[in-house]
């Protein structure tokens, strides 16, 4: 016989807790075990969009579309806030805002590379495997989503690459 399921907000399996003294305690576990910490996020952030805007391939698109760094960067704060350390701190749809940009598998690689790249230079062994970890699923799903928004379906482990699966009619 099984177990009887309990309700997910169960008090007794959170120790009497509110949802936001769960989250406080949540990303107190993860600055301890990783070492992130708010000001480890903001040069993360600032390294990293410092080597983007450098870039060649990743630069223009950026530029094109981001007319107030400061306040993207700070944004970008709060969202690896949350990402990184479960802080609740950014509302946002990012997925909405990436859709239309004329992106594929080249520049997520970029990206990622760009983003492991800032992260050797800054963060502790344990810290960089945390933010990678979170990075490559963002990439993944943003990759898969502005597939499907250009009506491609990718199956597992395809990637999505228009120019180089072009076939003249």
């Amino acid at each position: 016989m099984s177990e009887p399921t309990r309700p997910i907000d169960n008090p007794e399996d959170n120790d009497g807790l509110s949802h936001q003294e769960r989250r406080e305690r949540a990303t107190r576990k993860i600055m301890d075990e990783t070492g992130i910490d708010q000001q480890m996020i903001h040069d993360v952030v600032h390294g990293f969009y410092d080597k983007v805007r450098a870039d060649t391939f990743l630069g223009p698109i950026f530029d094109a579309r981001i007319h107030d760094w400061d306040g993207h960067l700070q944004n970008m704060c709060q969202f690896w806030s949350s990402v990184a350390l479960a802080s609740g701190a950014y509302y946002g749809r990012p997925m909405q805002k990436h859709m239309s940009l004329p992106i594929d598998r080249h520049h997520f690689d970029q990206w990622l590379a760009l983003f492991a790249e800032t992260l050797a230079e800054i963060c502790p062994p344990a810290a960089a495997r945390h933010f990678m970890e979170r990075a490559l699923r963002i990439a993944q799903s943003f990759e898969v989503g502005i597939a499907a928004h250009n009506g491609v379906i990718l199956s597992k482990g395809e990637r999505y690459d228009p120019v180089s699966n072009w076939q003249p009619e």
